[in-house]
Order: C-alpha cells, then sequence, then structure tokens
C-alpha cells in the first residue's frame, strides 16, 4: 500500500509523535507515586535518558513503545511502506537500547524496561500483578 502523505508531511506527523508523557507513563508514574515510591524524571545525564529515576533503588525505569522499540507482540508491526528503512530504523533502536543499558549496568544502575503492551492492549497485565512485580524488583537489591 502507497503512503497517503507525501515526504514532507509524513515527516512533520511523525515528529508530531510524544515521547515524553506518553499515556503508559503517567499511568506507571501515578501509580508508584502513591504506593510512596520518588523519582525523578528524564535524566538527561544518564545514558538513554531514562523515564525514572529512582536514586535510593540506584535504578531506572524505561517505559518503552512497542513499535519504536521492535517488541515481538501483538502491538508491534512493521509498516508496509518503505519497509527496508523501517527494519534498519528499528533494528538501530533495539541495537542503542541494549548499548544504553550496558552502559548503566556498567555504572552501577539497575534497569527494568516496561512494555507499552503490558500496560495496554489486548494482553495487558494485571495492574496489581504489573506494580507487584515492579515493586519486588525495586526493594530486591
Amino acid at each position: 500500500m502507497v503512503d497517503v502523505h507525501d515526504v514532507k508531511t509524513r515527516s512533520r506527523n511523525m515528529a508530531a509523535i510524544k515521547y515524553k508523557n506518553t499515556k503508559p507513563e503517567i499511568f506507571l508514574r501515578k501509580r508508584l507515586h502513591a504506593l510512596g515510591f520518588r523519582y525523578t524524571l528524564d535524566n538527561n545525564t544518564l545514558p538513554g535518558k531514562p523515564d525514572l529515576v529512582l536514586p535510593k533503588y540506584h535504578a531506572v525505569i524505561f517505559i518503552n513503545g512497542c513499535f519504536w522499540h521492535a517488541h515481538s507482540c501483538h502491538m508491534f508491526k512493521i509498516p508496509k511502506t518503505r519497509t527496508d528503512w523501517w527494519m534498519q530504523k528499528l533494528s538501530r533502536n533495539k541495537q542503542r537500547d541494549r548499548e544504553q543499558w550496558c552502559e548503566l549496568n556498567a555504572a552501577g544502575w539497575r534497569v527494568l524496561v516496561v512494555w507499552e503492551c503490558a500496560i495496554r492492549g489486548r494482553y495487558k497485565v494485571m495492574e496489581t500483578e504489573l506494580l507487584d512485580t515492579i515493586t519486588h524488583w525495586l526493594r530486591t537489591l
């Protein structure tokens, strides 16, 4: 299927997609805050700019969108146009993620990735189960 937008319009549309304060991120932030966890947001000094930084636990949390990070779930589908370009881009994203997680681990940070599909989507995890898993991970040093 051919793209319905010209290159300039498509570029503007893609640039408008939010990468901060997404619905899954706000969902998780509100619940963790209600449980008493304190964090900072979007720390630009750490590799990968983690979504949540919990200094007390020396932990960082990334809330990754399934499409942009090519998660192998029902929410990820390769676009039908410019498939090769998208495959390369998403592959680079995944490689960069791995490198940044290694850098964070080497600096003594614990890294947790929460996928968008765990928070919303057809097979989302029950909220209590998700929060129990995250809080257990945070408290287990």
